[in-house]
């Protein structure tokens, strides 16, 4: 699959997904819906079914939801600046919703067919701490310095933050208690402290969800680490990728494989889920910061100023991206 196609795939199911969220919860709420459209620019196709009109555009580099009322006046009963501020709330959230249930999704494709790591030992390595506490085929640790775990995400993670000190280890051996201690070891190759050991892989459908959801929370954390570099001062630019460098990265992951597309997607739908929340007038986190200060006024800001609000945010988001992609995704392609 070339990376264009795969691009175009990714970004439309990202775009489909969020913009479906809006539309499904505004007509759930009672809100006109006078469009719906995934891409920008000229029409490839439309369709009109009862009161909306369905929309293809040429340029998959977004979508929208055009409802009655949300960006000029309107005095049908069913505008979108009509309904109770929590119904528009709602609506506003309902997009990013939809990005983290398909990055979940995804990942619980991927978890469930491909099986995950269990915390059950398949082999154990020669002379590595699980060898030398004499961990043996079999067993199965139950519990990491006395926390729960349920299969290798759980132990790997126990044993990260413990940050190279002795480990508590909870073994359950021919249906026996046993307790070991162990010394981890750093990897160089795997960035991480270690104790030596491979698991039998297992298919779950509780075990998948639960470790979709996890993952989904990780890459999400990871995304917002970002802003604790921001606030640190060791944030740079190069950091951050913008569409030519997510295209180089989809291109990457599909020469794989179709599962390393489905992996790319739910990292992209995570990722189009937080940075849609961030507080920016333009981004769906604005509109939802606006909603919230006119639930303590009790009164929207004015149109007028809602509108300049909107187009700085767009300004900061297109000066952002025509940025990135010139200094990082076109100088790292011509390096």
């Amino acid at each position: 699959m070339s990376a264009l196609i795969g691009s175009i795939i990714v970004f439309l199911l990202v775009v489909l997904l969020h913009e479906f969220g809006h539309f499904s919860v505004a007509k759930l709420v009672g809100i006109k819906v006078n469009e719906f459209s995934v891409g920008m620019g000229p029409k490839i196709f439309q369709k009109t079914k009862g009161e909306t009109k369905y929309s293809l555009r040429a340029l998959p580099i977004g979508g929208y939801v055009a409802m009655e009322g949300e960006d000029e006046e309107s005095f049908d009963p069913r505008s979108f600046n009509n309904v109770s501020v929590f119904k528009r709330m709602a609506v506003v959230l309902a997009g990013v919703t939809m990005n983290f249930i398909l990055a979940i999704f995804c990942f619980f494709i991927l978890f469930y067919f491909i099986g995950f790591g269990s915390n059950i030992i398949d082999t154990v390595i020669k002379d590595s701490p699980a060898d030398a506490a004499g961990l043996t085929k079999g067993d199965k640790i139950v519990g990491v310095n006395y926390v729960r775990t349920d299969n290798l995400n759980d132990i790997v993670e126990e044993i990260s933050k413990n940050n190279g000190k002795e480990l508590n280890l909870n073994i359950l051996r021919n249906n026996e208690s046993i307790n070991k201690k162990i010394m981890p070891k750093f990897s160089k190759e795997e960035n991480r402290y270690i104790i030596g050991f491979s698991s039998t892989r297992q298919r779950s459908f509780l075990g998948s969800f639960s470790l979709a959801f996890k993952q989904t929370g990780d890459v999400v954390k990871a995304i917002f680490s970002v802003f604790s570099l921001i606030r640190d001062g060791k944030f740079t630019s190069d950091m951050i990728s913008g569409p030519i460098g997510v295209i180089s990265i989809i291109g990457q992951e599909t020469s794989k494989g179709f599962l390393y597309l489905v992996q790319i997607l739910a990292i992209i739908s995570a990722n189009l889920g937080v940075m849609n929340l961030i507080p920016i007038p333009g981004l769906d986190g604005g509109k939802f910061l606006l909603l919230i200060i006119e639930s303590i006024r009790g009164k929207a800001i004015s149109e007028k100023l809602e509108m300049k609000l909107t187009m700085i945010g767009y300004g900061i988001l297109l000066t952002l991206m025509i940025y990135v992609t010139i200094f990082n995704d076109l100088g790292r392609l011509f390096k």
